[in-house]
């Protein structure tokens, strides 16, 4: 008999099959159909991006040299090898094209995984998607407009006197994404507190308790990820610290609402005149 697993995929199971299952060879059909979907729309934006670059690098290259221009010699980055300037294009081309493709990412993994999850998860998933796409923008956008030229002042500040900056074009690109991702990461911390409240792994009993410790903790991640400079640390310390109290707020309101449907179906399971659970019956 061919295996079976729960929950996966688009076909429709056999009748003779537990609803909600499909066998595993059509589970390993449908993952290499998303995958494929996957793969095309990374082939799709990776050439929307090369094209980007490389007709409009005005605009994507002066988004990316602006934040370092006044500490740059005739402001241009610069580069030691015959092929950096074509690796730094196919790079930059590929960036552009991850960012461009990633909503049919997410949505293909989120279209292979949905069907083993239950529906009120899925009300809880869904709208927390969405969410972390804007929270990982708004962390991004706060890192580029605010942190980078902080940290970049700070760190170009020493030594100005004897050391003449030579900025490296590779070196500062992997500079800047690892900012920004570090930044985007960091914002995501309301979206999995939701998960993980909605799968019942995390109260909001239990975050309150641990709040020394996330404070704690996120002090020392923020000094670990930003340049060193107390102005990004601070800047990257504080969004953490109120997400997380965000976090305590929207993981109530799951865990009141989970409550209330669980209460909800064991009164609809109860037999017609049992009392409530808990209730005190009167003396006849």
């Amino acid at each position: 008999m061919t295996p079976r697993l729960p929950g996966f995929g688009r076909r429709s199971a056999p009748p003779s099959a537990a609803a909600g299952e499909m066998p595993f060879l059509d589970h390993l059909e449908e993952l290499r159909h998303r995958l494929f979907k996957i793969l095309g729309a990374l082939v799709v934006g990776v050439g929307i991006g090369l094209f980007l670059v490389v007709h409009y690098e005005g605009i994507v290259m002066g988004l990316l040299v602006s934040p370092i221009e006044p500490y740059l010699d005739g402001g241009q980055l610069a580069y030691f090898s015959p092929t950096t300037a074509f690796m730094f294009t196919l790079k930059l081309g590929i960036l552009v094209g991850i960012l461009l493709a990633l909503p049919v990412v997410v949505y293909q993994v989120w279209a292979f995984f949905s069907p083993a999850l239950e529906v009120e998860e899925k009300k809880v998933i869904v709208p927390s998607l969405y969410l972390g796409l804007v929270l990982f923008g708004a962390g991004a956008t706060l890192a580029y407009i605010f942190v980078l030229p902080l940290a970049l002042r700070f760190l170009m500040g020493f030594q100005v006197e004897y050391l003449r900056a030579t900025i490296e074009a590779g070196q500062y690109l992997g500079f800047v994404i690892r900012l920004l991702l570090a930044f985007g990461a960091v914002f995501e911390l309301p979206v999995v507190i939701i998960i993980l409240s909605a799968m019942g792994l995390i109260t909001p009993g239990f975050m309150r308790e641990k709040r020394r410790h996330a404070i704690v903790g996120a002090t020392v991640l923020a000094s670990l990820l930003t340049p060193g400079d107390l102005a990004s640390t601070l800047l990257m310390m504080g969004p953490m610290i109120v997400l997380y109290e965000v976090s305590i707020v929207l993981s109530a309101m799951i865990y009141r609402k989970k409550r209330a449907r669980e209460e909800s179906e064991a009164e609809a399971l109860r037999p017609s005149g049992e009392p409530p659970e808990g209730a005190v019956e009167s003396s006849p």
